[in-house]
């Protein structure tokens, strides 16, 4: 960022290593610059460990922009934001849980203006989501993963008949419903493989495999590798990580 093209620029990195050196773990001040009009900017991010395969976050663009000027709706927003900004800024006892669950409720309300904004003939994980029969077929299989969904029961559940809901489910996600939760459920599973301390039997119950040996062969072709030589490799890099990057333990800090 800058005020004025041909300023020379000034590295970042020394100027975030400072704060977090004199302030870890809390909501951080950054002052910088001077002999201008003062500009405040409001910064913050949300971290989520479920990365992988998440299908919001794949779904997401990488940009988007709210506007909060012509909507009606946009008055809480607007209310909000400024408290947090209040909040960050006198660091009062729990600030941080507050700013935490206030950046989640702003995340699901953005999503949901992203989702609104979507073209009418937009395909996808959030168009399906969008979509009045597909959006609940999503939901139930996300939320009981492990049933033993068939398309005839999940289509009477949403109030379609089974060729139409296949037929409205394969041309938003690209997939048939079937075939979308046999991809979920082994992606439910490698996420529990890297932050869990199941065993390999308890994870292909929880993900709905009758045996270990089925959802072995399932989880091979899928990720090109064993469930248990998953995990094996998955902790080596997270050792070497935490080993190269941060010797002394983990800092958050929020910005």
């Amino acid at each position: 960022m800058g005020s004025a093209p041909d300023l020379t620029p000034v590295p970042f990195g020394p100027l975030l290593a400072s704060q977090i050196e004199t302030a870890p773990g809390e909501v951080m001040k950054l002052s910088y610059g001077g002999g201008g009009t003062r500009t405040r900017t409001v910064c913050g991010f949300l971290a989520c460990n479920e990365t992988l395969g998440n299908p919001i976050l794949s779904s997401l663009p990488r940009i988007f922009k709210i506007d909060m000027r012509n909507d009606p709706r946009s008055a809480w927003l607007e209310s909000s934001l400024k408290f947090a900004a209040a909040e960050a800024a006198e660091c009062r006892a729990g600030s941080a849980i507050v700013l935490a669950r206030l950046s989640e409720l702003l995340f699901v309300e953005a999503v949901r203006r992203c989702i609104d904004a979507l073209p009418a003939d937009q395909k996808g994980w959030l168009a399906g989501v969008r979509d009045r029969f597909v959006g609940r077929a999503l939901s139930m299989l996300h939320a009981q993963t492990a049933l033993a969904w068939t398309v005839d029961e999940l289509a009477r559940k949403v109030g379609l008949s089974r060729s139409a809901l296949a037929q409205r489910f394969t041309d938003l996600l690209g997939q048939p419903p079937m075939q979308y939760l046999a991809r979920w459920r082994l992606q439910v599973a490698a996420q529990e493989l890297l932050i869990g301390n199941k065993s390999i039997v308890a994870i292909a119950e929880q993900v709905g495999y009758d045996s270990e040996a089925a959802f072995n062969r399932a989880f091979k072709r899928e990720f090109g590798m064993p469930p248990a030589g998953w995990r094996k490799n998955w902790n080596k890099v997270d050792v070497a990580g935490a080993n190269a990057v941060q010797p002394a333990g983990e800092t958050k800090v929020n910005v």
